[in-house]
């Protein structure tokens, strides 16, 4: 089992940045790919970016050049870094985690709101 518990979403103006961070407990590592996504109500959770243990980086198009994910795979934490926030960014960001032999069994944090006011 992996546990994941996410910090620092909140209220931001457009324009503005903020930083998420999910720290991860539990049966992970840095084998486990780590993502962000995020849901705003009425649309389905979407990958707002994604990293593995290696490193390498995938980002949806609407956030590419504003937002960067990064992790510590010493502390099992992974950071998304949030530029230049548009209204379209609020919503409920997911903390999430793969594991399983064919990394497909997926781990869930609760949840932290970003809201971003126009």
């Amino acid at each position: 089992q992996i546990q994941l518990v996410e910090s620092g979403g909140g209220l931001a103006q457009a324009g503005g940045s903020l930083t998420l961070s999910c720290a991860g407990s539990g049966t992970i590592s840095h084998m486990n790919p780590m993502a962000w996504y995020r849901q705003s109500p009425g649309n389905e959770r979407e990958l707002v970016a994604r990293i593995t243990g290696g490193g390498r980086t995938t980002y949806a198009a609407s956030v590419k050049g504003r937002f960067s994910i990064s992790r510590d795979n010493i502390k099992n934490m992974i950071t998304l870094q949030m530029n230049m926030l548009r209204s379209e960014d609020s919503g409920l960001y997911y903390c999430n985690a793969r594991s399983g032999y064919f990394m497909d069994i997926d781990f869930w944090g609760q949840g932290t709101q970003v809201t971003v006011s126009s």
